[in-house]
């Protein structure tokens, strides 16, 4: 074992009696943290939400708030619409409107005259319809 004498070294600080190796001193206080968390994200829950994050967090053994960052990192937020799903919806909402105004025309003008006009319509929607029904996410 290794006893320290009341020796100083060149910079005043101890040192071992045989290596002359230099002893540092820990410095007083906590440790500083490596992450500094400056930013607040303040967000409005229901009474149940709350008791539900804080149940959860209860149960993994961490503050709510550490339930949270850890959330946020590993959640996969899936969008409500991809790009070409939304053109999609948008392409049938155009074709119900055009359904709509034919609709209109064959009570003035009579059903026969636009027949026609109408097949075309509905096999346009129908195609819609599957690409929209065979689209997996």
């Amino acid at each position: 074992m290794v006893t320290l004498k009341n020796e100083k070294g060149e910079n005043g600080m101890q040192v071992k009696d045989e290596n002359k190796e230099p002893v540092k001193k820990r410095l007083p206080g906590r440790p500083k943290k490596g992450i500094k968390r400056s930013e607040i994200l303040m967000i409005r829950l229901t009474p149940t939400e709350r008791l539900l994050i804080e149940d959860k967090s209860k149960r993994a053994g961490v503050k709510p708030s550490e339930w949270f960052r850890r959330a946020a990192k590993s959640a996969g937020i899936v969008p409500r619409f991809s790009t070409e799903e939304s053109g999609w919806y948008r392409l049938l909402a155009g074709l119900a409107n055009n359904l709509n105004q034919l609709t209109h025309l064959a009570h003035v003008e009579g059903l026969l005259s636009l027949s026609a006009k109408c097949r075309t319509m509905l096999t346009q929607v129908e195609e819609v319809m599957l690409k929209i029904t065979k689209y997996d996410r």
